[in-house]
């Protein structure tokens, strides 16, 4: 009877929504960004911005209305201590402002990020950067597509644009396209790439670094441990796994969702293309 009442009958139609969400949450995240940011500090002394907290609440409210039954696990709710007491095979991932540093830097890479994770793995997610009018979202396997948003249009500028299906791509036989963090720098990672043949390395901050692999772009992103949340990564993952890549441990092991045990926090990780 579990699996009946939380089965997800229209995931076009659930896409959709989140999608819609997302717009409407960036609108908020844009209005702040065009003026002075209020910045303050969480208890780990993170910044946090108001344009977090509008837009996080604009999403609570829209997956409250698209998918009552799902429980969601939001980086600001989590912060003021209010955690879903049971998860269950599904739970909403969900990341207002990722890549807080950049919107500060006004260096226009942060994204809002909707994962939906189903036993365990990420299946849907919705990745938007408004202010560079990206959008990538996966419905599931196989389906992965970009498409050009325009924030200051809100809703209504979904529709303008096509979406166009992504991939990821083999390794080329010249070498890889490495992505890291502009911000989080570590001899780990640096380490980890020295196995590989890097022929070029991107900096690029919050989850578009998923996407430039799940574009074609790049070909590997590694990551430190406890340095990251599940929420920071899951909608991109989803958006990865949908388009070919896959995300794994830095050993290799298989990278999953749900662990409140350690407080959401990733292990290291290793996001990469398609398998040649």
């Amino acid at each position: 009877m579990a699996e009946e009442k939380n089965a997800i009958e229209d995931r076009e139609g659930l896409a959709k929504g989140l999608i819609e969400a997302a717009v409407e949450a960036a609108g908020a995240i844009m209005s702040h960004y065009e003026n002075d940011i209020e910045v303050m500090r969480k208890d780990d002394r993170s910044p946090v911005t108001k344009a977090d907290h509008e837009a996080e609440e604009i999403l609570l409210n829209a997956l409250h209305r698209l998918a009552p039954h799902i429980p969601v696990v939001a980086e600001e709710e989590v912060a003021a201590g209010r955690v879903p007491e049971t998860l269950g095979a599904q739970f909403f991932l969900v990341d207002p402002l990722d890549g807080t540093k950049e919107f500060l830097k006004r260096n226009d890479q942060f994204t809002v990020n909707i994962g939906l994770i189903e036993e365990g793995v990420p299946t849907m997610g919705v990745v938007y950067a408004p202010a560079m009018a990206r959008l990538f979202y996966a419905t599931g396997p196989g389906k992965a597509f970009s498409q050009t948003v325009h924030p200051e249009k809100g809703a209504g500028g979904i529709g303008e644009n096509a979406p166009q299906p992504i991939a990821a791509r083999t390794p080329p036989p010249e070498g890889l396209v490495a992505v890291s963090s502009g911000s989080h720098k570590h001899e780990a990672v640096e380490e980890f790439l020295r196995a590989f043949n890097i022929t070029a390395h991107k900096e690029m901050g919050s989850s578009l670094k998923f996407c430039l692999i799940a574009t074609g772009e790049a070909d590997i992103y590694p990551r430190q441990p406890q340095s990251s949340c599940e929420w920071d990564v899951a909608a991109a993952h989803a958006v990865l796994r949908a388009a070919g890549g896959e995300v794994t441990g830095l050993d290799g092991a298989p990278f999953d969702y749900g662990h409140a045990e350690r407080g959401f926090l990733n292990p290291g990780f290793v996001a990469r293309g398609r398998k040649a």
